[in-house]
C-alpha cells in the first residue's frame, strides 16, 4: 500500500467520533452526516489494520530475503573455496622441473598411480655444470678464484673445454665426510690431504652439451707455476 494511503488511514483513525455525537444532540449536524462520518471512520480503521498487516508482512518478507541473502553468500563462498581446491588438485597432477635438463631414470609409466614421496624420474640439468676438483694441498699455493682452467674429458678425446675457479673449500674433503678421521692414539703419519676446488664450466663451448654429470675429467689450472693436473668428477648444480 502506498505511504500516502497509510498516513491517511492513520489520520482518519484518530478522528474524534464522540464530537459528532455531541453535534447531533445539539442538532448542529444531521444524523445522516454523523452516520456517514462514523462509517468513514470505521473504514479508515479497517484500512489502517490492513496497512499494519501489510507492513508486518513486508517486514517478515524482508527478514526472509536477508536470511536468503546470507545463505546465498555462504553458498557462493563455499563454491569459490571448492573451485580453488579443485584448481589446486589439478595443479598436483602436473610435474614441472625446476631447471631445464634431460630426463633419466624414468620409473613412471602412463596410467600408473603416483604415491606421495615416490621417485618418478630424475632430471639432469642441461646448464650450470661444475667440476669438483680435489687438488692436493701443496698445489693450492698459487690458486685463486677466477683463474682460468683447461678441462679434458674422456668422452671427447682431443677436445678441450674451458672454465674458471669459482671457489676453494674452507676445509679438506675428509672433514666433510660422515666420519672425519681422528688421531686418538697419538701416532701421526703425514698424509697429503686434498681440498675441493669448485670449477665453473664456460657454456660457450660448442660441444658443451656432450658433457654429463658424473664423468671423469682432467683439469689444469693456469697459474704462474707449471699446470697442476687433477683427476676430478663432473657435477651439476642441484
Amino acid at each position: 500500500m502506498p505511504r500516502k494511503r497509510i498516513r491517511f488511514a492513520h489520520a482518519q483513525t484518530y478522528t474524534p467520533s464522540p464530537l459528532y455525537q455531541t453535534l447531533v444532540r445539539t442538532q448542529a449536524v444531521s444524523v445522516q452526516s454523523a452516520q456517514q462520518v462514523e462509517a468513514t471512520w470505521k473504514a479508515a480503521r479497517a484500512d489502517r489494520a490492513r496497512a499494519d498487516a501489510g507492513l508486518m508482512a513486508a517486514r517478515r518478507q524482508l527478514d526472509v530475503i536477508d536470511s536468503q541473502r546470507g545463505q546465498a553468500q555462504a553458498a557462493l563462498q563455499q563454491a569459490q573455496a571448492e573451485r580453488e581446491q579443485a584448481l589446486l588438485n589439478i595443479g598436483y597432477t602436473e610435474l614441472r622441473a625446476p631447471v631445464d635438463g634431460y630426463v633419466g631414470n624414468r620409473r613412471a609409466r602412463v596410467g600408473a598411480y603416483a604415491a606421495v614421496g615416490s621417485q618418478l624420474l630424475s632430471v639432469v640439468p642441461a646448464k650450470g655444470l661444475w667440476i669438483d676438483a680435489n687438488f692436493k694441498e701443496d698445489q693450492l699455493a698459487h690458486m685463486q678464484v677466477g683463474q682460468a682452467v683447461s678441462i679434458r674429458a674422456d668422452i671427447l678425446p682431443g677436445r678441450e673445454f674451458h672454465g674458471h675457479i669459482e671457489s676453494l673449500a674452507p676445509a679438506t674433503g675428509a672433514q666433510f665426510s660422515v666420519l672425519p678421521p681422528e688421531n686418538a692414539t697419538g701416532n701421526f703419519t703425514k698424509i697429503v690431504q686434498r681440498v675441493p676446488v669448485r670449477v665453473r664450466l664456460d657454456s660457450v663451448d660448442a660441444d658443451f652439451g656432450a658433457l654429463r654429470p658424473g664423468l671423469s675429467v682432467v683439469a689444469q689450472v693456469n697459474t704462474r707455476d707449471a699446470p697442476q693436473p687433477s683427476d676430478v668428477a663432473l657435477a651439476s648444480r642441484p
